[in-house]
Formats: structure tokens, C-alpha cells, sequence
């Protein structure tokens, strides 16, 4: 039985509806991805968390997964570069024995006006935000057979007005195209693809960036309250809710979508 708690998000008995599957997960040492990693592990799947960076939260995560039960491991590459992604996708492999699932998770974000965008900042951004996400692709459909399950993260800001957002807002919109036409593509080898588009959500990158989300003339209002008031349900959502849909996504019980992006989003008004 799954219920869903407004302070806690879903909360679910292990199932083994992933079970026998080997996940990859992309940046997926904390917020997202982390609870995504979670959620992949008590439904069954052995998870290769990924990280660039954060190797002590990378190995917490790891550890607890390996408490509860779950085969996972830590695997450090940078998924900008299109080298380290290869590489990666090929140790999680030589691991695990194969790859059923991979959730691309890792992005920036990036808040700037028109006038203060650089040529640095546009290929930090789309680098990883839209060539990371297609080249973990390109490697991970090699390792794939007929059954393979895809998802990339888009974001709500790809179909939304966020003042001085345009440049995250436009690497998320691409990755919403890449799955729509990668898809027919993949369907030729038995592989759905599709994305997850977040609204706000409870993570270290909200209280990082939340208040960049309130545009000028609503200065004076606190970033959470204005954010939840702006969708039906009155709230952010917690990692562990965008984690259930992602989950949904990868499993046998969505065999019939792909190309779509799904809004996680609260019911945004």
C-alpha cells in the first residue's frame, strides 16, 4: 500500500517490482537523485550511484543502501565530458553485469540577465545540462537490450516564465526535445525513453536558489510560501515524491510511455 504524507512524500513498502534490474543514477549522491537512488533500491534494483564531486556523501548513501539490502556502488565521473561518461557507463557494467535503468539526474542551474550571459556560462550550462544528459544516453543505450527504461530530467522552468532564467530554462526545453525524438529511435531497440520536469522541490538546491525564483515586484514575499502558493497542492514536494514518479517511469507499469515528459509540479497554476 503507498500513501503520501505532505511532510514526508510517499510512503511505501518494498516492492520488487524493479527486481533482477541494475540502475544507474546520475548525480545521485544528494537532493533528486539521491532519493531517486533510494526509491530504485527498495523497489529491487541494484544502483551505480554517480557523483563528481561529493565522494563522502556518494559513500553515506552507498552505505546505507548496502545496509537495507541492496547491491550499490559509488562511481566518481564527471558526466560533461563524453570520455568519463563512456567510462562510466562501462565500469557500472563490468560491476553489475548490465544495465536495465539509467535516470540522468546531474544538472546545474543558473540565474543571470541577458546582458550578463557569457559564452562560459552558456557552455557550462548546456554542456552539462543537455550534452551531459545526451552523451550518458548514447553510452547507456550500447549497454542496453529490449527492455532498457531511459529518463532524463527536464524541469518545469522549460515551459514557464522565471525572470532571468533563460539559460537553464532553454537546456531544460532541449532535453524535453531530445526525448521526444529519441524515442521513436530507441523504440526500434525495445528501449523507452522519457523525462521528469520537477517543480519546486525540498533540496539543498531550493534553499540555494529559491529566492532567485521570486521575481521583483514580489520581493518582499518569502521564496517557499510564493512557490507553494503557486501550485494546486499549496506546497513544495519532497525528493522522495519526484523519486515515486521516477520510479513509475522506469518500471514495467509504464512499458506503453515514452517520448513524454512528465510534470512533477504540484498541479502549477
Amino acid at each position: 500500500m503507498n500513501t503520501t504524507d505532505a511532510a514526508t512524500g510517499p510512503q511505501s513498502t518494498q516492492t520488487s517490482r524493479l527486481a533482477g534490474k541494475r540502475a544507474l543514477v546520475t548525480g545521485g549522491s544528494r537532493g533528486i537523485g539521491a532519493a531517486i537512488a533510494r526509491r530504485l533500491a527498495a523497489e529491487g534494483a541494484s544502483v551505480a550511484v554517480n557523483y563528481r564531486s561529493n565522494e563522502s556523501a556518494a559513500d553515506a548513501l552507498v552505505a546505507e543502501l548496502r545496509g537495507s539490502g541492496c547491491s550499490a556502488a559509488a562511481f566518481r565521473a564527471d558526466v560533461s565530458d563524453a570520455a568519463q561518461t563512456n567510462e562510466l557507463v562501462d565500469s557500472v557494467v563490468a560491476t553489475f553485469g548490465g544495465l536495465e535503468l539509467m535516470v540522468s539526474n546531474a544538472g546545474v542551474e543558473h540565474f543571470g540577465a541577458l546582458e550578463s550571459i557569457t559564452q562560459a556560462d552558456f557552455d557550462r550550462v548546456f554542456q552539462i545540462n543537455v550534452a551531459g544528459q545526451l552523451f550518458i544516453t548514447q553510452a547507456a543505450v550500447k549497454a542496453m537490450s529490449a527492455g532498457g527504461r531511459i529518463l532524463l530530467t527536464s524541469s518545469l522552468s522549460a515551459r514557464i516564465a522565471v525572470y532571468q532564467h533563460t539559460l537553464y530554462a532553454a537546456s531544460k526545453a532541449a532535453v524535453s526535445a531530445m526525448v521526444l525524438n529519441l524515442a521513436p529511435e530507441l523504440a526500434h531497440r525495445g528501449i523507452t525513453i522519457n523525462a521528469l520536469a520537477p517543480g519546486g522541490t525540498n533540496t539543498d538546491m531550493a534553499g540555494e536558489y529559491g529566492r532567485k525564483y521570486v521575481p521583483p515586484a514580489l520581493s518582499g514575499v518569502a521564496a517557499k510560501a510564493l512557490l507553494g502558493s503557486m501550485n494546486a497542492l499549496g506546497r513544495l514536494a519532497e525528493p522522495a515524491e519526484i523519486a515515486a514518479a521516477a520510479a513509475f517511469l522506469l518500471s514495467p507499469d509504464a512499458s506503453y510511455i515514452t517520448g513524454s515528459t512528465l510534470d512533477a509540479a504540484g498541479g502549477w497554476m
